[in-house]
């Protein structure tokens, strides 16, 4: 399975992504999107999965969200803090619940274990910024593995 992984579109969605996204399994947004537009689409290319972020408002979904690809089980949150992510995601962690964090906010790539589980930000995807490098994320998962792999939108120079 692919999964796209996009975060921080901020109403904004790079025509890049429709490419990079070619032929994904589905779509995981996490939060700061804007319009429900921006979902729309996202929905040409894959099914999508949204959370809501700091930044959204009047948007008909939830916080949290938990998916299950294949026999792993991931939860998409805005806001969290790899290295500290609170008790109760660290119990759900320990307990096998969860296998993965997918999170944004902080307009950073990131991928890492922690607590036995893989985080990953796919990074900022909303207009170009001075700055600010944007990206997306590509997650393969196989029986046995999770592959991360993050894509610029903007081109190298």
């Amino acid at each position: 399975m692919r999964i796209g992984v996009i975060s921080d579109t901020h109403g904004y969605l790079d025509p890049r992504v429709a490419e990079l996204f070619d032929g994904v399994d589905a779509i995981w947004h996490a939060g700061d999107i804007g319009p429900a537009s921006i979902l729309t689409e996202l929905e040409l290319i894959a099914p999508v999965t949204a959370v809501l972020g700091n930044n959204d408002w009047n948007l008909p979904l939830r916080e949290s969200e938990v998916v299950q690809v294949e026999d792993r089980r991931f939860l998409i949150r805005h806001i969290v803090e790899p290295a500290r992510p609170g008790p109760s995601l660290l119990e759900r962690i320990a307990r096998g619940e969860l296998h993965g964090v997918v999170f944004g906010h902080t307009h950073r790539p990131y991928r890492n274990h922690h607590h036995g589980a893989l985080f990953l930000n796919p990074g900022y995807a909303g207009r170009p910024r001075a700055g600010h490098e944007r990206t997306v994320a590509v997650l393969h998962i196989g029986p046995g593995d999770c592959i991360v792999e993050h894509l610029r939108l903007d081109p190298c120079g």
